[in-house]
């Protein structure tokens, strides 16, 4: 059966990254993904395939590929090396119920950062009074952190202008975060993927920066070991 896998691979890992496939699968090719700019794929003899896509921060902003690329994999693979490597300053809004984290990444790294706990209970299945006024204590949490979050990202945004922004955690909490009238200026940013990060502490925000600036590479057909 064919195998199928995903992996993150930071600019300056990636030449080496795409020796070890050479090594593992022999003989390959390099062509460009139909209507997908900065993504490159390699095909082995062995029909093993490698999907390498520039960082997601980076292909936010297409002026970046207004060269065309190389063909030949060598060549392919270095331009995607100096496309990936420009610097992109994102700005990070990570938020569960557990509590917050925002900041400035760029280049991998955190530039500014800050996050909290503040609790939110979950729902529960009582009924009656009791409910009602379980569900407005949980909204009222809910509003706080929300506000709070908004007013931490608003002053680091304010202060370092991202180009795009990286969600993660609750969904439907981050929608409500961007709605806070103090990041009105940012709604209209490009949007990374949501992230599923558990409870941004600190080392989960230094993950998440990391992350932004790194290629994504999916494998299929690999062969058995």
């Amino acid at each position: 059966m064919q195998d199928k896998r995903s992996v993150l691979v930071t600019p300056e890992r990636l030449a080496g990254w795409v020796q070890r496939f050479g090594e593992r699968n022999g003989t390959f090719s390099a062509e460009h993904a139909d209507r997908k700019a900065g993504v490159v794929v390699l095909r082995a003899a062995n029909g093993c395939r490698a999907e390498i896509a520039a960082p997601l921060a980076v292909l936010s902003r297409s002026e970046v590929f207004s060269e065309p690329m190389p063909s030949e994999p060598q060549p392919a693979i270095e331009a995607l090396i100096r496309v990936s490597s420009v610097p992109v300053t994102v700005g990070v809004l990570l938020i569960r119920r557990g509590g917050y984290g925002v900041g400035i990444a760029r280049e991998g790294a955190l530039i500014a950062s800050k996050n909290g706990t503040r609790y939110v209970q979950s729902r529960t299945a009582a009924g009656g009074w009791s409910q009602q006024r379980f569900a407005r204590r949980r909204a009222n949490q809910a509003d706080a952190l929300v506000d709070t979050a908004a007013e931490r990202a608003a002053v680091l945004f304010d202060a370092d202008h991202p180009a795009c922004l990286q969600p993660g955690g609750d969904a439907k909490l981050f929608s409500e975060c961007l709605g806070h009238a103090r990041l009105a200026a940012y709604r209209s940013l490009p949007r990374l993927p949501l992230l599923p990060v558990p409870d941004p502490r600190q080392d989960v925000l230094r993950q998440a920066a990391a992350d932004t600036r790194a290629l994504r590479i999916t494998l299929t057909g690999i062969p058995p070991a």
